[in-house]
């Protein structure tokens, strides 16, 4: 099967690497042509570097690079059998993407997109063949991370989750199926890991540098500030807000004042030079001592809120609990799946967590899943 990726930022390059390990003959597309040309240059760099890292063969990166065929026409695509669309988040964008792909492909071709916070059913609404529209939301970087959330729509063929899910596996990566719901498994369930986070620091609670360490401090890779930094603060800011407008305004996913002042003064993190912490001149952000019981109170809010977030995922069936669980890990490098987390203290310490910071600050945004509830009153895992 020939397969096709249109948009040649890092997504789109990383993802068409993919699928050209995988063996197929995959066609990358830009509507600028130096685009394309600066992903292939930036693939043959990489694929050179595998090669020095003796985890490919030169026969092997040679035959894989040539399996990459830059196309600047949409018609060059017209014998693909899979489309990957990884181009801006912007739903008017992807539409009409798709409505003019529909034109030009077989009927039987699937029609994916990578979004990260839009609706499936929204982009598969401008195509007269819906069924054949699923999401397949590969994570930055698309050859390193290994999950993919496969996301059917409302009008997606029912056959076509399993078939791209087992695709997936062909590909070496390690699949979820979840509903089309904002956020879908990752971006949803992640937001209180930076926006709790900043709540802490805009209580005076704890300064970054602590509340950095402290998650660190239980086996997270980054703490929130610097991972917020290493994705960007005006993509971690536009995901949500995106899936906090959603939600219709649900208080659980507002975003900062603090966020948003650091898209406005241009700190974007790491791209710009600086975010929460700077990048100029090799700095990093400091090591500080933290106390230990200051830690383990920062990383029991965080915590609360992040397990709640995921049993009502599960409650109102976004995905199964193993696929939760799988999302949190194989896609943000969790430590642990959040659900099988929760179980270690029971879901009756997480509720009283959660109970007592809605009883001091009488917010919405601290309500507890109705499953957190269940699982409590009757003594059962949340898995």
């Amino acid at each position: 099967m020939k397969v096709a990726v249109i948009g040649a930022g890092t997504m789109g390059s990383g993802i068409a690497q993919v699928a050209a390990q995988a063996g197929h003959t995959t066609y990358l597309f830009d509507t600028r042509k130096e685009a394309v040309d600066k992903a292939v240059a930036g693939l043959t760099k990489t694929f050179d570097r595998l090669v020095e890292k003796g985890k490919l063969s030169a026969e092997e990166a040679k035959a894989t690079l040539a399996r990459i065929v830059p196309a600047t026409d949409l018609k060059e695509l017209a014998g693909c059998g899979l489309v990957i669309e990884a181009i801006i988040e912007d739903l008017g964008v992807k539409k009409r993407l798709v409505a003019e792909l529909e034109t030009i492909l077989p009927h039987e071709a699937v029609l994916a997109t990578n979004t990260s916070s839009l609706s499936v059913t929204a982009i598969a609404g401008a195509c007269a063949t819906p069924e054949r529209v699923i999401g397949l939301h590969f994570f930055n970087p698309a050859p390193l991370l290994p999950l993919v959330e496969v996301v059917p729509g409302l009008a997606t063929d029912g056959t076509l989750a399993t078939r791209m899910a087992t695709l997936m596996q062909a590909w070496g990566k390690a699949p979820v199926v979840c509903k089309d719901t904002p956020g879908f498994i990752v971006n949803r369930v992640a937001r209180p890991f930076y926006g709790e986070a900043i709540r802490i620091f805009e209580e005076g609670i704890a300064d970054m540098p602590t509340i950095d360490a402290a998650m660190k401090g239980v086996g997270f890779r980054m703490g929130p500030f610097e991972l917020m930094d290493l994705i960007g603060n005006d993509i971690n800011f536009t995901v949500t807000r995106t899936v906090w407008e959603a939600f219709f305004y649900d208080p659980r996913y507002k975003p900062s004042f603090t966020q948003q002042r650091q898209v406005e003064s241009g700190r974007l993190g790491r791209k710009s030079g600086r975010g929460y912490y700077s990048y100029v001149d090799g700095a990093s952000e400091p090591v500080i001592p933290v106390d230990p019981a200051l830690a383990a109170a920062i990383v029991e809010r965080i915590l609360a809120m992040l397990i709640n977030e995921a049993a009502d995922a599960l409650f109102w069936q976004v995905a199964s609990a193993a696929d939760i669980d799988r999302a949190m890990t194989k896609g943000v490098n969790y430590p642990k799946g959040l659900l099988a987390w929760a179980d270690e203290l029971g879901a009756k310490h997480w509720l009283n967590v959660l109970l007592v910071l809605q009883a001091r600050y009488g917010e919405d945004r601290y309500r507890p899943s109705p499953l957190l509830l269940e699982a409590t009153l009757k003594g059962n895992s949340l898995r």
